[in-house]
């Protein structure tokens, strides 16, 4: 193996504890805690161990953690009610309503619900719109978890030809945006893409996001490349009946050529609640009018 390995559970846990020392900082002049609330409808055992480590990250980081959990047969109504009315409360600065939500609800609908100075996921058409036009606003916690660690391992991204491949509004279509905004040569592909392999192989950054095991291969990466590996696949194991988590990207043929490389587990998932705990701590600063250190996370 010859790539060096992004450790993004290291600067995860690096920026939770700077946020924790900038939450206390807060909480001393503005006389509370940044406040974080999730809201979950139904019981579907992935977003439930989702929402608690989100929980157990917020307090650890000195926050105030509220949890709604509405049952599988809340009306669409019923959730754009609680929606507003953390929308009015002064104790929360930021809303996460995780998906997926059941079928009979409307998941465009109830995003659009949140006040947008609110939306720490970044999924609001304000936020969104905020981004492709280089405003201030909040940015979905992976794609800016990736770019961390991007500049962590490569410092100015100036000029570098990127390529995403996945196209989707959570992570391809954010990153390309924030790669653009690095002055980087960006190109998004997808499962249409003519000679995918020889678009990838160009890149100085690949970053893959399709959702698909082990799609992109050693072969197709350019030597010395940096390797961001946003896939999280669960695959058969070696035991029969035991499985294991794999990303996009063929990590031991890739680690041969590529210079950087993000290993699935342990690369880019830890950065998605830190980021999550680092969107409601601007946004805290933000409402209350407390300055926020340039830099400081």
């Amino acid at each position: 193996m010859s790539a060096d390995i992004i450790d993004g559970k290291a600067f995860a846990e690096g920026l939770r504890t700077r946020l924790a020392a900038i939450v206390a900082d807060f909480r001393a002049k503005a006389g509370r805690a940044p406040g974080l609330a999730v809201v979950l409808v139904g019981e579907d055992p992935a977003s439930q161990v989702y929402v608690r480590s989100k929980g157990k990250a917020t307090r650890e980081a000195g926050m105030e953690s509220f949890e709604y959990r509405l049952p599988a047969t809340a009306t669409q109504d019923e959730i754009v009610a609680l929606v507003k009315k953390l929308n009015a409360d002064d104790a929360v600065d930021g809303i996460l309503v995780q998906l997926p939500l059941p079928a009979h609800v409307n998941e465009d609908l109830i995003i659009a619900t949140i006040d947008p100075d609110k939306d720490v996921d970044g999924f609001h058409v304000v936020n969104v719109g905020r981004l492709s036009t280089g405003l201030h606003g909040y940015v979905p916690c992976t794609p800016l978890g990736c770019i961390m660690l991007l500049r962590d391992r490569l410092g100015d991204l100036s000029g570098l030809d990127a390529v995403i491949v996945g196209r989707s509004n959570i992570v391809g279509k954010p990153m390309a945006q924030l790669l653009l905004a690095e002055n980087c040569t960006v190109t998004v592909a997808h499962s249409r893409t003519k000679n995918l392999r020889d678009v990838v192989r160009r890149a100085d950054i690949v970053v893959a996001a399709v959702g698909r095991p082990e799609m992109i291969r050693g072969d197709w990466i350019k030597p010395g490349a940096t390797v961001i590996d946003v896939g999280i696949n669960r695959v058969p194991g070696a035991e029969p009946g035991k499985t294991k988590l794999v990303g996009d990207v063929a990590f031991a043929e890739a680690a041969e050529v590529a210079g950087a490389i993000t290993p699935v587990p342990g690369g880019v998932g830890p950065m998605t609640i830190a980021v999550l705990l680092r969107n409601t701590v601007v946004a805290a600063h933000r409402r209350a009018g407390v300055p926020l250190a340039k830099g400081a996370i």
